[in-house]
């Protein structure tokens, strides 16, 4: 994530502000600028080609400031959402809050990856959209389904998603993080094709075996013994298309991370390593070395409690040349 500053008196600001604390300037995030702008009292911007931008209507219903095309209307980012909470489900929007907040932060990071970000009203075949869904009357299951993602609200509640955590023996879960993974199963359906189809099922293999049955294994048996050696976590293990979202989302922490210690004056401000191995031995080992370390000094558990061995280098390499 870059670090924003206030256009009009140069204090800092991060993504989701929608008021500058020392001007009181009004703000909104320009996706089109990658930037946050100052709007006027009716929330207005106007941009350098005279176009002008109206702040999202979500502004009150989840927090969201980026800009819309049309007075009243949603911006791309709340456009992607195709379904939310019911307007008296008063936990659901509650949680849809956080959850809208981590798919906004998603957005920004594939714009800057240059994923392409197709909508279902633009391509209703190859198209992105989120069911965001409260699981207070239902359940939810989490994933994915011919461009549709489905997240369940309560994970948004810090105290369910631990209980979830422990309850998996996971080492990291969170809102943003199941965002990742889902959208690397959506990415995974668009850009493995043809010749890479062969390339991936070397490193991630054979994606055509029966995934109820991957499913059963898993949770009957767990991951298979030495599973460190080849797997970035347990879950990857459980069938190659789990092995690739997991390895996506890893590369989203990875990329997104690195720019952000970066902007902030953490970790460096030369150029980085031209290939994604070089970066992760150059840079993200001791990054997170550190921050793990630095964690563990407030008494806090590691920030990034994984081991990354050659096998997922080599998978981390081929996501990072994916066709954009």
């Amino acid at each position: 994530m870059l670090a924003f500053r206030c256009r009009v008196c140069d204090n800092q600001l991060f993504f989701e502000n929608s008021l500058c604390v020392a001007c009181g300037t009004a703000l909104g995030f320009s996706r089109e600028e990658r930037a946050i702008v100052p709007v006027d009292d009716a929330g207005r911007y106007v941009d350098e080609d005279g176009l002008v931008w109206w702040v999202c209507r979500n502004l009150n219903l989840s927090g969201c400031t980026w800009l819309a095309r049309l007075e009243g209307g949603q911006c791309f980012a709340c456009d992607l959402t195709r379904t939310r909470p019911s307007d008296d489900d008063t936990v659901g929007l509650v949680n849809f809050h956080d959850a809208e907040q981590a798919k906004r932060h998603l957005v920004v990071e594939l714009d800057t990856l240059g994923f392409p970000i197709l909508t279902k009203a633009e391509d209703e075949l190859n198209g992105l959209c989120f069911d965001l869904l409260s699981s207070v009357a239902e359940n939810v299951t989490i994933g994915h389904a011919d461009g549709v993602i489905t997240i369940d609200l309560a994970e948004s509640d810090d105290a369910y998603r631990e209980k979830i955590r422990a309850k998996l023996d996971e080492p990291y879960r969170t809102m943003l993080g199941h965002f990742r993974h889902e959208v690397g199963h959506y990415y995974e359906w668009q850009l493995v094709q043809g010749d890479l189809i062969g390339s991936a099922r070397e490193l991630f293999g054979d994606e055509s075996e029966s995934y109820a049955d991957a499913l059963e294994r898993h949770y009957e048996e767990g991951a298979p013994a030495g599973w460190e050696e080849s797997f970035i976590s347990t879950y990857a293990t459980m069938h190659p298309f789990e092995d690739f979202a997991e390895t996506f989302a890893h590369y989203l922490h990875i990329c997104d991370t690195i720019e952000s210690a970066r902007e902030y004056g953490v970790w460096g401000s030369g150029p980085l390593p031209g290939s994604f191995p070089r970066l992760i031995s150059e840079v993200w080992v001791p990054l997170t070395t550190a921050l793990n370390v630095i964690n563990r000094s407030m008494g806090r558990e590691d920030l990034y409690p994984f081991v990354i061995p050659p096998p997922v280098v080599d998978k981390l390499d081929f996501v990072a040349t994916l066709p954009r």
